[in-house]
């Protein structure tokens, strides 16, 4: 990998140009934004800091960045050319996004999300197992994390007044989510999420989502009818 130093306000890559680098960012702050289709002005999109790498989109499919990134301090980046990343990641790169973006786009909450969104959020998962009779979560603890279902069946059940605990929702269908409610209120874990089966999930944790996304409400407002559609039916 070749080092290559930035000042603040320069430009490492522009949306529209062609790209041959992979860059991975040593030290420094870097911002991501992109002019979406029909306006004129870039929206901001995320922060990159060290440990953080980008570029990748433009090596994996031959396409012009999607994005601009400009450094918002001296930052030190180390870029790899296009024939170095096809020798070593290009494959397992692609096939993680591929994956990933083709089961976001089976999430009806996230459908309002541009493709770029999509691959910069998959970049995020986490993937978790779990046993079947174990708890994904537990009511009254605190909400940091929001799931999808990839494999498997679970069940949220809530304390009725007579201490009983009563099933409410089961989530058994691939794209199916939850989680979501403690992080757009701030509110304690409303029911128990429980493995009737072996479940294997993806996660996203707040801090990942909002660093990625913005603000977790901003995206459920993008699609806000569908997002009140699921409010009511759960």
């Amino acid at each position: 990998m070749d080092e290559k130093r930035f000042k603040a306000g320069q430009y490492v890559i522009k949306q529209g140009e062609d790209g041959s680098e992979l860059f991975v960012v040593e030290s420094g702050t870097l911002s991501c934004s992109k002019i979406f289709k029909g306006k004129t002005e870039a929206t901001f999109l995320k922060k990159y800091e060290a440990g953080d790498s980008f570029g990748e989109l433009a090596l994996l499919y031959n396409a012009p960045r999607a994005a601009s990134i400009a450094s918002d301090s001296e930052s030190l980046l180390w870029c790899l050319d296009r024939e170095t990343f096809n020798h070593i990641v290009k494959d397992s790169s692609r096939k993680r996004r591929e994956k990933y973006e083709n089961f976001l786009e089976k999430v009806k909450i996230l459908k309002g999300m541009e493709p770029y969104e999509r691959s910069v959020l998959s970049d995020a998962f986490v993937e978790e197992s779990f046993k079947a009779g174990e708890f994904i979560i537990r009511v009254g603890e605190e909400g940091h994390k929001f799931y999808l279902i990839e494999e498997g069946e679970c069940i949220a059940t809530i304390h009725t007044a007579e201490e009983e605990s009563k099933e409410v929702m089961k989530y058994d269908t691939q794209g199916q989510y939850f989680g979501e409610r403690s992080l757009l209120k701030n509110e304690p874990r409303a029911a128990n999420i429980i493995c009737k089966t072996d479940v294997k999930v993806v996660s996203i944790d707040r801090h990942s989502f909002k660093r990625l996304m913005g603000p977790l409400d901003t995206l459920m407002r993008r699609n806000m009818e569908v997002y009140e559609a699921f409010c009511v039916a759960k």
